[in-house]
């Protein structure tokens, strides 16, 4: 029999964006290391050139580069469509003074006692919801029935918004997602995302004059009101930086839940643990290792960077696999395998690092750790479908159903 040819370095590369690739990337992830001297690919094709990074070190000081640009060149651009135009003032496009600022103003309104105080409020629905999904009977969606729901509710409630208007903001954060997530952009997506991006707008236009005339509870109505130096949130920024929150606090807890359960399924040791041990200390971290709900993350070489035995040049775009990164055998031994006693889980890079960490790192743990406790506690004998659908974005990686048996 005549062996089939290897793929290409640039087939390689090009499957990573596969629909097939998505419900398993880590094959194709290794694919790509073993192409890149220690983990890093230097490619060109097309008059394009740039970097596929698998390696957790190197990965880890671009994020932390000052010199590494993620704005993606919409800081300060016009004609933009509606959904570019609501990404351009998120902080996560900005670099430098810009992004201090924004991420000042922002993080004024979010503090670590603010997100402690939520836990009882994630119990709460927690406890609601799996009461609710029981009741649906073996079989029932867990995506539908509580990851999508718990953590846009919780966003929703520690921002201000009214629970009334749940479906459209997961609706919305979907769309966001898309966006930001290398999911396809067919004409008809990006006509999707640009009539959601009107309606953020006509919803939000005006909040944050009114919010700061008559202040509200919530996130929203801080963030309206914070000052530094005589510095504001304008009504764009108010409101791309809400959506951010929104998008970020809702999509990586509402991937992870169920992925997370789809892989202790498939270890059924590390499940058994779990239900020994459901606070292990070390949960949420070494789920978001192993799932890496973010998978993908870019920044563009606006200096030299040399890390190790690699210099990486300017003016190139690194674009930075965190799911192979997270699963690096040289920083994680044995990385297929979940490890609650793992220690140095808390080094994966799925919130990122360096100025973008993610700002809601703590409330994600805080929702995964209660989730997951609560699970094991109470369905020890829990039972997931082996092979779901995952929604169709290989950057913000997640399955679109998950049906759960949770008597067994």
């Amino acid at each position: 029999m005549t062996a089939l040819p290897s793929p290409t370095p640039q087939e390689s590369v090009a499957a990573l964006w596969h629909p097939d690739t998505i419900p398993n990337p880590y094959p194709a992830y290794e694919q790509v290391r073993a192409l890149g001297p220690g983990g890093v690919l230097r490619l060109k094709q097309a008059g394009w050139e740039g970097l596929f990074i698998t390696s957790h070190p190197v990965a880890s000081a671009v994020l932390r580069f000052p010199g590494a640009l993620s704005g993606g060149g919409l800081e300060g651009a016009a004609g933009l469509s509606d959904g570019l135009h609501l990404l351009q003032h998120m902080m996560l496009f900005h670099g430098g003074a810009s992004h201090a600022r924004l991420r000042g103003l922002v993080a004024a309104a979010f503090t670590p006692r603010v997100i402690e105080e939520q836990r009882e409020l994630v119990r709460a629905l927690i406890a609601g919801l799996l009461a609710e999904l029981r009741a649906q009977g073996p079989g029932a969606d867990l995506v539908s029935g509580l990851a999508n729901p718990l953590p846009a509710r919780v966003i929703m409630g520690m921002l201000g918004l009214s629970g009334e208007d749940e479906a459209r903001f997961v609706r919305w954060s979907a769309s966001v997602a898309d966006l930001l997530g290398s999911a396809g952009q067919s004409p008809d997506l990006m006509a999707r995302i640009d009539a959601d991006a009107r309606e953020m707008r006509a919803y939000f236009r005006d909040l944050a004059g009114e919010l700061r005339a008559r202040p509200q509870p919530g996130l929203l109505s801080a963030m309206a009101a914070v000052e530094d130096g005589g510095e504001r949130l304008s009504g764009d920024e108010l409101l791309s930086n809400a959506v951010l929150l929104l998008t970020a606090g809702h999509e990586t807890t509402s991937n992870l839940i169920p992925g997370g359960l789809l892989e202790l399924s498939r270890q059924p040791g590390a499940w058994a643990a779990l239900t020994e041990q459901p606070r292990h200390p070390n949960v949420a971290d070494e789920l978001l290792r192993m799932v890496s709900p973010v998978q993908m993350d870019g920044r563009l070489l606006g200096a030299p960077l040399t890390v190790g035995e690699h210099t990486l040049p300017a003016g190139l775009f690194a674009q930075l696999l965190l799911g192979a990164a997270n699963r690096d055998p040289g920083v994680f031994p044995e990385p297929g395998r979940m490890d609650w006693n793992r220690p140095n889980s808390a080094r994966h890079l799925a919130f990122a690092a360096g100025p973008h960490y993610c700002l809601g790192a703590s409330l994600a743990r805080l929702e995964i750790a209660e989730v997951f406790a609560a699970l094991a506690e109470q369905f020890p004998r829990l039972r997931v479908e082996s092979q779901p659908p995952f929604k169709p974005n290989p950057g913000l990686r997640g399955p679109a159903r998950l049906q759960v048996w949770l008597d067994g």
